[in-house]
This record gives C-alpha cells, sequence and structure tokens, in this order.
C-alpha cells in the first residue's frame, strides 16, 4: 500500500509467459519499462526499495527448456541456462567434471538458501562487479547469447560486462544461456576472495587458471573482480607470467603488476589504496594455489 512505511515495490503488472517468443514479445512491447524474473534474489531487494520501479514484471519461471546444465560435445563449454539454479549447477556431476573452477566460484555465492534459488544467468545479468560468477566468465573466456523478437547474438564476457550493473544487454533482450570453457585436466585454478563477512560481496576477488609445461608457465588467465566497474583480466601480468618459472618470486611480481595494472575505486568499504593492496596479495594467493593444484594434477614420473 502507498505511504504505509513498509517496504513493498511500486505497483506493476505482472505476466507470466509459457514460452521464450511470448517473453520476447513482451520485452518488445515494454522496453525499459519491463523487469525480468528468473532467480530474484538480485532483483525483489532492489524492487522493494524502489530502486527499480517497473511498469511489469515478466517472469520467466513458467517456460520450460530454460533450465540447461550441459556440456556442449562439439565445444566443450558447459552451456548454462536462463533458469539453472545455482545449487543445481554447483552439485551437478557434468560441471564438476568439465569445470570445477565453476563450481568452486559458485560455493562463495551467497548462502544456500540464496544459491536455491538464484540463476547463474541472473548473477551475470545482474552485473555486480563483486560478484564471482561475471569474475569466472570474465578470466576464462566465456561468452553469453542474447536474444530479442528479432534476433539472436552471441556476445563475448570482456565486452558484456560495461560498467557498474550495466550490461551490453539491450531492453528488448533476454540472456539466453551462457557458455563457460572446459578446463584442460591438467591445468591448475584457484578463486581467491575477501570479504567482511562469510557469504558477503568480495571487497576483492582473483581468479586464476594456470597451466605449466616443463616446468615454464605455458598458459595463464588472472581475472580481478571489486575493484573497478567491472571484472578485468590483469593481460600484462599473464604475459609476463608465461615462459617464466612459476617461483615464489615470479608470482610476486606478476601479483604486483596485475594489482599496479587494474582499476581500483575508493567507496565506503576501502579506499583504491586497500583495494589494490587486496588485490596483490589475494592473485598471490590465487597463483600459489593454482600451482600447486596444477602440480597434484599431473601423471606421477616413471
Amino acid at each position: 500500500r502507498e505511504g504505509s512505511g513498509a517496504v513493498k515495490p511500486a505497483r506493476f503488472e505482472y505476466a507470466a509467459p509459457r514460452t521464450t517468443q511470448d517473453a520476447l514479445a513482451l520485452l518488445a512491447r515494454h522496453g525499459l519499462g519491463a523487469k525480468v524474473l528468473a532467480g530474484g534474489q538480485s532483483l525483489v531487494p532492489v524492487l522493494n526499495f524502489r530502486l527499480a520501479k517497473p511498469s511489469v514484471l515478466i517472469d520467466l519461471n513458467g517456460i520450460p527448456g530454460l533450465d540447461t546444465i550441459e556440456v556442449d560435445p562439439k565445444t566443450g563449454e558447459v552451456v548454462i541456462g536462463a533458469l539453472a539454479r545455482q545449487s543445481d549447477v554447483e552439485r551437478a556431476p557434468v560441471v564438476a567434471r568439465a569445470n570445477p573452477l565453476l563450481v568452486e566460484a559458485l560455493r562463495h555465492v551467497g548462502h544456500r538458501t540464496i544459491r536455491n534459488r538464484g540463476t547463474v544467468v541472473g548473477s551475470l545479468a545482474h552485473a555486480d562487479p563483486a560478484a564471482e560468477l561475471p569474475l569466472v566468465l570474465v578470466t576464462q573466456g566465456g561468452r553469453v547469447k542474447l536474444a530479442n523478437a528479432r534476433r539472436e547474438r552471441w556476445v563475448a564476457a570482456r565486452e558484456f560486462f560495461v560498467s557498474y550493473l550495466t550490461t551490453a544487454l539491450e531492453p528488448d533482450e533476454l540472456v539466453i544461456e551462457a557458455r563457460f570453457p572446459a578446463l584442460d585436466p591438467s591445468a591448475g585454478w584457484a578463486l581467491e576472495e575477501f570479504s567482511r563477512r562469510s557469504g558477503d560481496f568480495a571487497l576483492v576477488a582473483a581468479c586464476v587458471t594456470l597451466a605449466i609445461a616443463h616446468g615454464l608457465v605455458e598458459r595463464c588467465a588472472i581475472g580481478i573482480a571489486g575493484g573497478g566497474p567491472t571484472p578485468a583480466r590483469a593481460v600484462d601480468a599473464e604475459s609476463a607470467l608465461i615462459g617464466q618459472e612459476p617461483s615464489d618470486v615470479a608470482i610476486a611480481d606478476a601479483a604486483a603488476q596485475a594489482a599496479t595494472g587494474c582499476e581500483f575505486d575508493s567507496d565506503i568499504h576501502g579506499s583504491a589504496e586497500f583495494r589494490r593492496e587486496l588485490a596483490q596479495t589475494m592473485v598471490s594467493r590465487a597463483l600459489r594455489a593454482a600451482r600447486a593444484r596444477q602440480a597434484s594434477a599431473e601423471p606421477a614420473a616413471g
């Protein structure tokens, strides 16, 4: 009720389409006036605090076929549909085999009750710069499929996240699915983050994949989230580490370079300088953990 003092959303119409085409037709009709409900773990608080006042809420939960969790046999990518719950992805054996880094990231997302309802794609579309799932998608070079009533298009992760809570998604588009590349079974990986309390968004998080051959770094990806408007790859630090022995000194140098090369902002939780130092620590920890995991995955000699 208006004026009651309760934390309630502004009035809106409710639509429950039964097909993706119907949902896209509603988005074409309402555009910026519409909001899409999948898991609602981010959207509902935004509505209740009236940070968003849509004219219509489009509930996707009645649409069959959007809860895909599978591995594409041609590309090896982990395919996650728009309604796939985070807890279902976290527990899926097919995901654990193909991309254990994604499983590890999901274990850092909020609490179990949040993951039981929240969706992977919803977290990507919400685009909180400190969220774990956008960080993994960017670090691994994943992609998302967007659709409107006229067409579908693929957008790479590095182009999808634009700024704070802002993506390349147009007002009449849905994110239909996300694709995370499979991990090399012999590669190391790690996600390290620092938050004030368990379940909070990270002040800074670092995500790493690391492949070592003949004692030298063959491939490396380093991603940082929580410091700036979007998760970012530390490409200069990656390049500097490739071809090097992954010693403690080389890792420390790469972590320092990663922190220096990324954008950090100040807010009430910490200054840019604090976040930069924290990022250096998180990257160093992640690289060490990835190195140890890669070593444990190598077959025994002889």
